[in-house]
C-alpha cells in the first residue's frame, strides 16, 4: 500500500506525501529499489517532469539514479529524451560517470536520444559532464553525430563538432559513411554548409561504401587468382609427373618392384619425399584458404564490421604466407645439388626471416592501432567504471549479510 502511494506521489509531483510516508517507513525507498522489477518512483517523476519530487529523492537516496528499468533506460536516459535540462543535471550532480555510457535494450546511452530529439542544452550539458559518451556508437556503428544528421538536429551538431575531436568527426559507420556522406546523401543544405565552413577537409574527401566495395573485389580476384595457383600446383607439382609405369622383372619372371612408380605420380614425390610432403601441406592450406575467403566474400556477411574485416586480413595473410612457403619449398625441389647449400641457406633463409620480419611489423602495428581506438573510445575506462561498481556492490552484500548474521547472534 505504501508502494502504490509513493509512486502515485511522483506521478503527481507530491512532495508531502514522500516525506509523510519516509516518516512512516525510513527505508521504503530502499526497498523500492531492491524490489521494483520496472520503473522505480524516481524514473515515474523524471518522466512526469516533476522537478521537486526528483530533487526530493535524490536527496533521500542517490543510488536510485543508477536503477535501471525493463528497457535498460536510467532517469537519465529519460531525462535526456525528454530534454529536462534541470533534472538531468540533478540526476548527473547523483549519479557516476558509467550511468553516462549506460547502453538501453537498441544499445542508446543517454547523450543518444538527447541528439536525437533535438535537446541542444542537453547534449551540451551531457559531453562537458562525459565527453567519452560521444565515443559510444549504436548499431550500425553510427556515432552521436551521425544520429545529429539523420534526424536533422544542426544545434546539436554546433555543439558537437567544435569539441570532439578529428576521430571522432571524421568516423565511419558500418557502410563507410561519415556524417558528410549523410548529409549529401539526404540533401541537407544547411548541414552540408556547416560541416564545410568547419574546414575538415579529411570528412570531405573520405571514401564511402563503393570504395569498400572495390576492395572487396579487388581481394574476391587475388583469392581466386591464388586458388587458381594452387589448384594447378597441387595436380601438377614442379618436377612433373611420371609418363609411364616402371618395374623390374626378377629371373623367374615375377614382378618386383625395388623403386616403382606409375604413370601420373609425382616424380617429387619419390625424388625428394620430404619436399613433396611440405609442398603438399602449404599449397593445401593456400587453396582452402583462398577458397574460405572467396566463400567470405559472396556469402553476403557484413565484411565491413571490425570482427569479419580482421578475420578477412588474417586469412589472407595466412594464404599469401602460404604461396609464400610454397615458392621455397618449390625452389628447394628443383635445385640442383651443386646448388642446393646456397640456396637454401642463403636465398630461402633469407627471404623467409624477412618475410616473418614484415609480417610481425604488420601484425605489430594492427595490434597497436586496435589498442589505440580501444583506448581512445574508453572502452578501457568503462571496464574499470563496471568493475569497481561491481565491486561495490559485492562489497554491500557481504555487509548486509554480515549485519544479518550480526543480528541473529544478538
Amino acid at each position: 500500500m505504501a508502494e502504490y502511494k509513493l509512486y502515485e506521489a511522483a506521478s503527481t509531483n507530491d512532495a508531502a506525501t514522500l516525506h509523510r510516508l519516509l516518516e512512516e517507513d525510513q527505508f521504503l525507498l530502499d526497498r523500492v529499489s531492491y524490489t521494483c522489477n520496472n520503473k522505480t518512483p524516481l524514473h515515474v517523476a523524471t518522466m512526469k517532469g516533476n522537478l521537486t519530487f526528483v530533487q526530493e529523492i535524490i536527496n533521500r537516496n542517490r543510488q536510485l539514479a543508477e536503477e535501471l528499468d525493463s528497457q535498460q533506460s536510467s532517469p537519465l536516459h529519460i531525462a535526456s529524451a525528454k530534454g529536462y535540462l534541470d533534472i538531468a543535471k540533478i540526476l548527473l550532480s547523483a549519479a557516476p560517470i558509467s550511468v553516462c555510457l549506460s547502453r538501453d535494450v537498441v544499445g542508446r546511452n543517454p547523450l543518444h536520444l538527447a541528439a536525437m530529439e533535438g535537446h541542444d542544452l542537453v547534449v551540451a550539458e551531457l559531453v562537458r559532464v562525459c565527453p567519452l559518451a560521444a565515443r559510444e556508437k549504436v548499431d550500425g556503428g553510427q556515432t552521436v553525430l551521425h544520429l545529429c544528421v539523420k534526424y536533422d538536429r544542426l544545434e546539436c551538431l554546433e555543439i558537437l563538432v567544435p569539441v570532439l575531436n578529428e576521430e571522432i568527426v571524421n568516423a565511419k559507420d558500418n557502410n563507410g559513411d561519415t556524417i558528410m556522406h549523410m548529409a549529401k546523401r539526404d540533401k541537407q543544405v544547411k548541414i552540408i554548409k556547416y560541416l564545410v565552413e568547419s574546414g575538415n577537409g579529411n570528412m570531405i574527401n573520405a571514401k564511402n561504401s563503393e570504395c569498400l566495395a572495390e576492395k572487396r573485389d579487388s581481394i574476391m580476384v587475388v583469392a581466386v587468382l591464388i586458388a587458381t595457383m594452387a589448384f594447378q600446383a597441387g595436380v601438377s607439382p614442379p618436377g612433373g609427373l611420371w609418363q609411364d609405369d616402371f618395374m623390374i622383372q626378377d629371373s623367374q619372371g615375377n614382378s618386383s618392384l625395388p623403386n616403382p612408380h606409375y604413370a601420373g605420380e609425382s616424380v617429387m614425390s619419390y625424388r625428394h619425399p620430404k619436399y613433396f610432403k611440405n609442398f603438399t601441406r602449404v599449397n593445401t592450406v593456400a587453396f582452402v584458404s583462398s577458397l574460405s575467403i572467396i566463400l567470405f566474400l559472396i556469402s553476403g556477411l557484413p565484411f565491413k564490421r571490425r570482427l569479419l574485416m580482421w578475420f578477412l586480413m588474417v586469412t589472407m595473410w595466412l594464404t599469401v604466407t602460404s604461396v609464400a612457403v610454397t615458392y621455397g619449398v618449390a625452389i628447394l625441389a628443383i635445385t640442383p645439388k651443386k646448388h642446393k647449400h646456397s640456396v637454401s641457406h642463403v636465398v630461402i633463409e633469407t627471404a623467409i626471416s624477412v618475410w616473418c620480419g614484415v609480417m610481425g611489423i604488420l601484425l605489430l602495428g594492427n595490434t597497436l592501432r586496435l589498442i589505440h581506438k580501444w583506448w581512445k573510445k574508453g572502452i578501457f575506462i568503462r571496464s574499470l567504471e563496471r568493475f569497481r561498481k561491481y565491486w561495490d556492490e559485492i562489497r554491500s552484500l557481504k555487509h548486509d549479510h554480515q549485519n544479518g548474521r550480526l543480528g541473529e547472534s544478538v
